[in-house]
């Protein structure tokens, strides 16, 4: 008798896949510049807030900083995502983060020759918002056709661990440096971590839209035209027709600094905490996300995971324990970043590579826009009613629209990764 050799059974990861950044060295390059400049520009964030209220004392401008970052993500980004399936991806991209180096080249310029003027800093926060929503879109873009399919899933997850720790590193980083060293400092050092992405971008293969290969005639992509693909493409509306639905309706922050004091007797460290809670479960969900690539429903995981957001936040409203709370917040961090992984290998998976930039525009508006559409929701509420019925409510809103967009377009529940539909 001969014997039959066991097949090995694949092991279930626990740990993040660091498999695309072994296999692909553009990727790994992009992806490790783009960690770096997240935190340089997280530094940067908190140091222009802080030297806004040092010129002017008044916490209205240091939320102008907001809108003038915002505005130019909301207005430019379905246009830069056309101008990604018009142009070189690659040329797109290290002109824009060219234009960022520019930016935090300048501003540490003139922090050294001692110029404080609130309305210069207003400027370049709106200037870097308008490089980052160009160099978006073509980015990511890129990442589908650095990759294969299957490795899609833990790439989305590997970029979602870049932004949660530039969130998370740069303003921790940024407040030390600002006081040990000054808003000088913290500027030079975002213009030095800047050089990564831009040779990043620079040793890039040229990215041209496929339909512009071997085709110099190409006309320039329509914003239109984008938008007609996304209306027959009821798997892609999906995506962001969910993330809308969290965002939207059960996005708590704007009440964070009341139900501080209100519901746990805190202060602004309480705050703090609230704020940190959902970054930090969608860091421990990104870096616990090996098991993601084994999953191939991925609209099913988009629904599910929505809906535990959304159950998270509603349970928060609930409770009047801290401990609790900021579990039930990294909680429904978690499920927004395993949201947003899938989500996003959707949009290049099952995208064609000529509408990739538009749909990628769509995305940055609706990622910009939600949370602040939320925001304004919530704090109505809050003041109409309560603030327990504006998070407790929006939750339970937020799992019920769901379940009715799942049971609307069932098609989306049974989208399977091995055969991408859009």
């Amino acid at each position: 008798m001969t014997e039959t050799a066991e097949q090995p059974v694949p092991r279930t990861r626990i740990l993040a896949d660091l498999t695309p950044l072994r296999s692909s060295p553009d990727y790994r390059r992009l992806w490790f510049g783009n960690t770096v400049s997240w935190i340089g520009q997280g530094m940067t964030a908190l140091a222009v807030s802080l030297q806004v209220y040092d010129i002017t004392g008044s916490a209205f401008s240091v939320g102008l900083i907001g809108l003038c970052s915002l505005v130019p993500l909301v207005l430019l980004g379905l246009y830069s995502g056309a101008v990604a399936d018009t142009v070189d991806r690659r040329k797109l991209g290290l002109l824009s983060a060219s234009g960022s180096f520019a930016l935090s080249v300048g501003l540490a310029a003139v922090t050294f020759a001692g110029v404080e003027h609130v309305g210069l800093l207003y400027a370049v926060v709106a200037l870097q918002s308008v490089c980052f929503a160009l160099n978006s879109p073509a980015r990511s873009s890129m990442i589908a056709r650095l990759l294969p399919a299957e490795q899609l899933p833990s790439a989305n997850a590997l970029n979602a661990m870049t932004s949660t720790t530039g969130g998370l590193v740069g303003p921790m980083l940024g407040g030390l440096i600002v006081g040990w060293w000054g808003y000088r400092a913290a500027y030079t050092i975002d213009a030095l971590t800047f050089t990564a992405s831009l040779y990043a971008m620079w040793r890039l293969p040229s990215m041209l839209p496929d339909r512009a290969v071997g085709d110099k005639g190409a006309k320039r992509a329509s914003v239109v035209d984008g938008l007609r693909f996304l209306g027959t493409r009821p798997n892609l509306r999906m995506t962001f027709f969910t993330d809308l639905s969290a965002m939207v309706l059960a996005q708590p922050r704007a009440l964070f600094p009341v139900v501080a004091v209100v519901w746990f007797g805190g202060d602004a460290k309480t705050t703090g905490l609230l704020v940190a809670a959902p970054a930090l479960g969608a860091l421990l969900g990104s870096v616990f996300s090996g098991w993601l690539g084994q999953i191939r429903r991925h609209g099913l995981a988009v629904l599910v995971s929505v809906a535990c957001w959304g159950m998270a936040i509603a349970v928060f409203g609930l409770t009047r324990q801290l401990w609790l709370g900021l579990i039930l917040l990294a909680l429904a961090g978690c499920a927004d970043s395993i949201s947003m992984v899938f989500r996003n290998t959707m949009l290049q998976a099952a995208v064609p590579d000529e509408m990739r930039g538009r749909l990628q525009g769509v995305f940055i508006v609706v990622v910009a826009g939600g949370p602040r559409l939320g925001d304004l929701l919530a704090g109505s509420v809050a003041d109409l009613a309560s603030p327990a019925l504006a998070v407790t409510g929006g939750g339970i809103a937020c799992v019920l629209v769901v379940c009715l967009l799942g049971l609307r377009w069932r098609a989306f529940a049974r989208y399977d990764a091995r055969d991408p539909q859009p």
